[in-house]
Order: structure tokens, then sequence, then C-alpha cells
């Protein structure tokens, strides 16, 4: 019997909750959510004893128990930059979730909240790991050509690093801070990012509007035409940002978000669909393109995670124009829940470092500046 995890993953209509005996999954559920019900709640964190209680309810019908849980690991969000890892749920964690300290209001914020009620009642730990605001980057992915703003990225972190980790250990048979990758994540967000060795030193701030279009976000487009479309459509601040991160891609352009039917458009024919699914992939293309010219062309390999890479079509057309750099691996879906539990098996294995969260962003500004 190895350690037995309990991990928390909150999105938008649903939760994900998988239970470990080391690295075994014994059960995973993904707890759908009624959208009306949802929206009865005030704030993000008013849904914390909805969420609770459900997950319970689901524990009790598959036949499990909470009780000799050792650590209970919640999706991480909210926080203020950190570098990659594995952290214990202080109260600042806690808080910072709760209020959504870097401005970003997401489920996955309600991974800590619900992680430490576990924790409390079945006097257990609490941990995250690699949450979206991972921050990892090298001085020269920071500055841009505006005086005092500076890049950051949020990207899929957790799965971006756990699919490197298990790549390095099961393909190359090295240590993950041994090899350089151009990682990416394809599903609803696409995140495209530069690893060396064990560091995620660069990526597309995939909230602000960098790097391929995705189903939802209409990726990295000319400021003076996005300005331009504002004056146009009348758009407030407010607007511009959900077209960011929720109204652009494949919803500005035909109203829909589901990848399968678009690409099952573009197979059957459908022009418009055919020249936007292909554009998406042209602009991944083109991000991977960036990513491996950040490690000097040095790539171990180019790994492709998240739910389109199912899509045979995006693996061909993705390996035919990048194969040059490196070879191209596909991982369809994503290891989100495994990342969860393998993090904490590491810290209780003596293999990693628990880190604690400090509050305070990993990079302000250069002292030069």
């Amino acid at each position: 019997m190895g350690y037995k995890i309990f991990a928390i993953n909150p999105g938008s209509t649903s939760t994900k909750i998988a239970m470990f005996d080391g690295e075994t999954c014994l059960f995973s559920k993904n707890v759908a959510h009624d959208a009306a019900e949802l929206g009865k709640f005030k704030t993000m964190s008013d849904q914390l004893p909805y969420r609770r209680d459900m997950i319970l309810d689901i524990v009790r019908e598959n036949g499990q128990t909470l009780e000799d849980v050792d650590v209970f690991v919640g999706r991480g969000g909210g926080l203020l930059s950190v570098e990659g890892g594995t952290y214990n749920l202080s109260d600042l964690v806690l808080e910072h979730a709760r209020t959504c300290a870097n401005g970003v209001v997401h489920p996955a914020t309600l991974g800590p909240q619900l992680a430490h009620e576990f924790a409390v009642k079945y006097s257990a730990k609490a941990m995250i790991v690699n949450p979206p605001d991972t921050d990892e980057l090298q001085d020269l992915a920071r500055m841009t050509g505006i005086k005092e703003v500076y890049r950051t990225v949020h990207l899929h972190a957790l799965n971006l690093k756990e699919t490197a980790i298990r790549h390095s250990k099961n393909v190359l048979g090295k240590k993950y801070e041994e090899c350089n990758y151009v990682v990416c994540h394809i599903g609803g967000g696409i995140s495209v990012s530069a690893h060396r060795q064990g560091r995620m030193v660069d990526g597309f701030d995939i909230v602000g509007g960098e790097g391929p279009m995705a189903p939802t976000r209409c990726g990295g487009i000319s400021v003076y035409d996005l300005l331009d479309y504002m004056e146009r459509e009348k758009m407030d601040i407010k607007s511009v940002r959900k077209l960011c991160t929720r109204q652009g891609g494949f919803v500005s352009h035909l109203g829909i978000s589901d990848a399968l039917e678009v690409s099952k458009r573009a197979a059957d024919g459908d022009r418009y669909s055919a020249m936007l699914w292909n554009t998406m992939i042209y602009q991944i293309e083109k991000a991977i393109g960036s990513m491996a010219a950040v490690l000097k062309g040095k790539v171990d390999g180019i790994l492709l995670g998240g739910g389109m890479v199912y899509n045979k079509d995006l693996v061909n057309q993705i390996t035919e124009s990048c194969s040059f750099i490196a070879p191209v691996y596909a991982y369809p879906g994503e290891f989100e829940m495994e990342a969860m539990a393998a993090g904490a098996i590491r810290v209780l294995n003596g293999e990693e470092e628990l880190k604690e969260y400090t509050g305070k962003k990993v990079f302000e500004k250069f002292d030069f500046a």
C-alpha cells in the first residue's frame, strides 16, 4: 500500500475527483454541476458547500472513504505568480484563492478551499501542485516594448510539466531536469511552452490573448486591429477581456466551442470551418517554432497533450511541419489528476521539497529599470 491521495479539480460546470493509492488510481469521477444551480451563487466561493456535499455523495456512492486519505490536493488558482512545484496549502494560499488575488476569477480557486475543508475534517495534509500561476520565465522573456509593462504567463502548467516529467522518465530514461522540450496543451485552451532543464522558461499568456487562437480564445492579434474593432463594435474593456478568453476563436467565428464539430465540418468540406481549423493548427506550429528558437534548437522532443490531440489530422499536420526540429510525441487527454497525486507523492517520498507560498510575485520589475 502506498500513500492515499485525493485530488480535486473544479471546473466551470463540473468537478473532477480521483482517489489514488500511490500512483494507482482507485476511482475517478467527473461530477457534473447544473449550470442553473451554479448561477444561483453570488460569488465563486459561495459554491463551496454545494460542490463539497456533491463530492461526498459521489465518494459514498462509489464505496470509498476519505477517512484514511494522507493528502488532499486541490487544483490551484487565484494566486500571485510562483515557481513550479508542490506547495503547502497554507492560510495565505486559502486567502488568496478566496479573494482571487491575481484578479483571475476561475473555479480552480475552489480547489484549495475544498482540499482544506477535507484535510481539516479528516486530519490529513493539504497541498497544491504546479498551479496555473506558475511563472518560471527567463529574464529575456519578461520585457516588452512598453516601459513598466512586463510579460507574465498563465498556462496549463500542471499538465505541461507532468507530460514532460513522464516523457523524460518513460521514454528517455532521464530526469525532467536533464531535458529540453517544447510542450503543448491543446484543448479548450492552448498552451505552448519551452522547458529547459526542469524550468518552463517561456510560453504564451493564454489569459492575456497571446499565442494561437483556441476554441474560446482569440489568440495573438495586432493591437491596432483590436482597437479598430473595439471602436467599430463600440466595445468596452470588459467585453474585450471576454473576447480574449471566452468569446474568441471558434466561438467568434462559428458560435460554437466544440473542436470536434469544427473538425468534422472541415472534413465534410465546409470551407469556412476548414480554414478556421487549419489556421489554428498553423498558429500552433508557428508557436512551436518560436519556442524551439528559445531553446536554441536543442530540443529533445515536442510533446502534445490535451483533448484535441485525439484528432489524428491535427497531430499529423504538426508532425509534418515540426518534426525537423525534434521528434513529435502525442499524449492525448491530460494527466492533471495524476499530476496532482504525483506531486504529493514526490514530497512524501522525499524526492521533492514541499514549498511555502510567500504571497509575493516571483517577478515585479528589473532593478535597473
